[in-house]
C-alpha cells in the first residue's frame, strides 16, 4: 500500500477530519472533525487522545503563549484556555455573511494566521482568504470556493494555497517580516483533470511542499518550483490534511474524512475518518505562535 510505516493514532470515525497541528511544548498533537464540532487532543508521550466538544465547527487551531491558543472557527477567531477549556471571541470572521465558515489555515513564521472561509452548502466562489496579527484582519483573496493547502516556505518568503474546487495549486512572495504578498499569486501546480483533489499542505525543513490529495488515497510532495517528487499511498480514499508531528518533527499525522461517502463507500473504506500517522523519513518545522492582540 505505502513506501512508509503507517499506523492509526486514532480510530475515532471523524467525519471531516482537518486542521491537524503539533504543539511541541506539551508534546500534543490537535485536529478537528469540523461538521461534528469536535477538537481532538492526542498527549503522544501518554498514547492518549481527549475529544472536546466545541459550539462550532472549529477548523484551525494555533498556539498563542504556554495557556492560550486561537481556534479559527464558524462563529469568529476564539482564543481558547489550554487548562480550562474556555472560549472567548477575539475578532470575528464574516459575521455578517452567517452562510459561511472557517476551513484551512496555518501561521505563517512572522506569527500571521492566513485562515480561509467557504459557503456551508458549497456555493461556489463564495470564500476567502485573510491574514491575521495583533488584532488585525485583512482579506487577501476572494472569490474562492473550498480554500486549501495554505503553509509557507521555512524563510517565510512564500506562501502556498489553492482553491481545492480549481485544482491550482498557487504560490505567492511574501514579506518575511510581516506574511503579506508583495506580489500576485501565479501556479505552482496544474492538477485539473488529475485524480482526487488538492488539499491541506505542510511545508518541510527542506523547503518541501506536502499535500494531502483527497479522493485519491495519497499525499504527495512537491518542490518549490511545482516539481512532483513523491507520492505517499495512504490506507485512507480521503486524507484532507498532514502535520508534522513528535519531538523531532519526524512523523506525519494526516487526517481523513469519510464527508460525501455512500455507505457502500464507506464499508469499501474501514479506515476513512481515521487519524493517520506515517513514518516518513522526513522533518517539519515548528509551528510558529501567532500573534494577538491582549
Amino acid at each position: 500500500m505505502s513506501d512508509v510505516a503507517i499506523e492509526i493514532l486514532s480510530d475515532h470515525p471523524c467525519h471531516l477530519g482537518e486542521g491537524p497541528s503539533y504543539d511541541g511544548r506539551t508534546d500534543t498533537a490537535w485536529w478537528f472533525d469540523i461538521v461534528e464540532c469536535r477538537l481532538f487532543e492526542a498527549r503522544l508521550g501518554e498514547g492518549s487522545v481527549a475529544v472536546h466538544d466545541l459550539p462550532f465547527m472549529g477548523s484551525v487551531l494555533a498556539p498563542i503563549d504556554d495557556k492560550r491558543q486561537l481556534i479559527a472557527s464558524s462563529d469568529g477567531l476564539f482564543v481558547r484556555d489550554r487548562q480550562s477549556g474556555r472560549l472567548h471571541l477575539h475578532t470575528s470572521l464574516e459575521s455578517d455573511n452567517p452562510g459561511t465558515r472557517s476551513n484551512d489555515g496555518r501561521v505563517h513564521p512572522a506569527g500571521a494566521l492566513w485562515i480561509g472561509t467557504m459557503s456551508r452548502s458549497g456555493e461556489n466562489g463564495a470564500g476567502s482568504i485573510y491574514w491575521f496579527r495583533d488584532g488585525e484582519l485583512r482579506r487577501l483573496f476572494s472569490d474562492i470556493s473550498i480554500p486549501n493547502g495554505i503553509c509557507f516556505s521555512p524563510d517565510g518568503r512564500t506562501g502556498y494555497f489553492t482553491d481545492s474546487r480549481v485544482n491550482l495549486f498557487h504560490r505567492v512572495p511574501l514579506d518575511p517580516d510581516t506574511g503579506l504578498p508583495i506580489g500576485q499569486p501565479s501556479v505552482l501546480y496544474d492538477h485539473r483533470g488529475g485524480e482526487g483533489g488538492l488539499d491541506g499542505a505542510v511545508v518541510d525543513a527542506e523547503g518541501l511542499i506536502w499535500n494531502a490529495r483527497w479522493g485519491a488515497s495519497a499525499v504527495d510532495v512537491y518542490t518549490p518550483e511545482g516539481d512532483r517528487v513523491r507520492t505517499i499511498r495512504v490506507p485512507a480514499t480521503r486524507p484532507s490534511c498532514p502535520s508534522f508531528i513528535g519531538p523531532d518533527l519526524d512523523r506525519l499525522l494526516v487526517t481523513t474524512a469519510w464527508e460525501g461517502m455512500s455507505e457502500d463507500e464507506k464499508k469499501a473504506d474501514p479506515n476513512a475518518g481515521k487519524t493517520l500517522v506515517l513514518d516518513v523519513h522526513a522533518r517539519g518545522i515548528p509551528e510558529p505562535s501567532v500573534r494577538i492582540s491582549a
